[in-house]
């Protein structure tokens, strides 16, 4: 429930108030009308093709409590609508971004603002488990201009802590998600060769990460690597900074683990703690020190995150488990991919202790710029080095890995791998989110009853 009443949201969001409806208070935000429930409000955002406006009449029929429109529109809905709020407002987005920092200031509470390279979203799961908060995350990938604000609005009125995720594909971009959250701490992963299409060098991308440091409220903490060489020219001296990773002030002294998790031993500023970490990849505990370090920023005892940490669960497409016939075991990694993230996957398939053989399902990585031939050849070339048994390449930027099998789409790799596959073996699937490998992982398992 968004407790603002409608002269507070048109305030916050910018908006004129074209038509009352009832008393009552929205339910939560909503841009989808397909999927707008009763009781949304409903902003009508332009798209590159369509106006999401022209659905409002529909949405508000299907018992929306409001919708924030383009004001032609809004005078039109006033008219002819059914019964629901009506604001006009120039830029839907924008109002839908100022609602979302209202509510934000509204609620009180404390932010954390996650960006990096790779971990983003892992890091924000852990958070959501370990930190000893009524803790509001982003759902999935609401980590845009969009995404966000709904993340926000979706927070209720009691959340004493909000986990945002925040995205970024160009300088600025995270400065105007932090103008939105306002964090109080502010975390960044790492920093890689991610988006080298876009910014050109590892330097510029440090650059447009730090972003969300000057985003910081007054009184902010930074959480940052303490290895992120390209991160020094932004970490201002007055900013009080806590680091993570070896050589940092978050680490783990010691992690044993087995196929089903890691037994880490988490050295902080404020202590040491055991934590039981139910995931067995050493890149995740990466992540895990990230968490970690963002509770130390927030005061949280260390003896309590570690009581939480075997709560820990992750989003869909990230490291999830699939049990196939036979023994063996389908790693589904397929959310996305960048040179870090695919050698850290490739890595953990290689520490499985399995009885059969370790095939890679690789899709290309996208958007590194001129060099990208050249960052593929070298994750093929790391992989062979691994001992990978078999590397299938799906796509065409994936004919740099010099696979051993290759298909041309998600479709056609699934019988090259269900005949590879014997009893025992481990399949790692990875790749950049728009080679649509999730469609390789769903017809594999349909088709093996897994």
């Amino acid at each position: 429930m968004i407790e603002l009443g409608p002269e507070r949201i048109a305030a916050e969001a910018g908006a004129r108030i074209v038509r009352e409806g009832s008393a009552d208070r929205p339910r939560a935000a909503a841009i989808d009308s397909r999927s707008a429930a009763s009781g949304d409000l409903f902003f009508g955002l332009r798209g590159e093709r369509d106006d999401g406006g022209q659905y409002a009449p529909a949405v508000l029929a299907a018992g929306a409590w409001g919708a924030v429109v383009e004001p032609h529109r809004a005078e039109q809905m006033a008219q002819t609508a059914a019964p629901g709020w009506v604001f006009a407002a120039a830029d839907p987005l924008a109002a839908l971004q100022g609602l979302a920092r209202g509510w934000r200031r509204e609620l009180g509470c404390r932010v954390v603002g996650i960006t990096g390279s790779t971990g983003k979203t892992s890091v924000k799961d852990i958070c959501r488990a370990i930190l000893p908060f009524r803790t509001h995350a982003s759902p999935e990938n609401f980590n845009t201009e969009v995404g966000l604000p709904l993340a926000i609005l979706s927070a209720e009125p009691e959340t004493e802590l909000l986990v945002l995720e925040m995205a970024m594909r160009g300088r600025g971009q995270i400065a105007e998600l932090c103008a939105i959250a306002e964090p109080d701490v502010a975390a960044i992963t790492n920093v890689g060769p991610v988006h080298l299409e876009l910014l050109g060098t590892v330097e510029a991308i440090a650059e447009a990460k730090a972003e969300i440091l000057d985003g910081l409220r007054p009184g902010g903490r930074a959480v940052v690597p303490a290895e992120a060489d390209a991160l020094a020219p932004h970490l201002r001296d007055e900013l009080e900074t806590v680091t993570f990773g070896p050589g940092g002030e978050v680490f783990a002294r010691s992690a044993v683990g087995g196929p089903s998790g890691l037994t880490a031993l988490i050295v902080t500023p404020d202590g040491e703690a055991t934590f039981e970490l139910p995931f067995p990849e050493q890149h995740n505990l990466t992540n895990a020190l990230c968490a970690v370090a963002i509770g130390v920023a927030l005061d949280a005892a260390p003896a309590e995150m570690a009581r939480r940490a075997p709560g820990i669960s992750f989003s869909r497409l990230r490291g999830e488990l699939i049990e196939l016939p036979g023994g063996s075991v389908l790693v589904n990694d397929c959310y996305n991919a960048n040179p870090i993230s695919m050698r850290a996957a490739l890595d953990h398939l290689a520490s499985l202790e399995i009885a059969g053989r370790r095939i890679a399902v690789l899709g290309g990585m996208g958007e590194l710029g001129p060099d990208g031939p050249a960052y593929h050849r070298e994750i093929g070339a790391h992989a062979r080095g691994l001992g990978i048994d078999e590397i299938v390449g799906v796509g065409e930027l994936a004919t740099d890995y010099a696979p051993g099998r290759w298909a041309g789409d998600p479709h056609a790799a699934v019988p090259l791998v269900r005949d590879l596959l014997g009893e025992g073996d481990a399949v790692l699937v990875k790749g950049s989110r728009s080679v649509g490998l999730e469609a390789f992982t769903e017809e594999l398992t349909a088709r093996l009853g897994g």
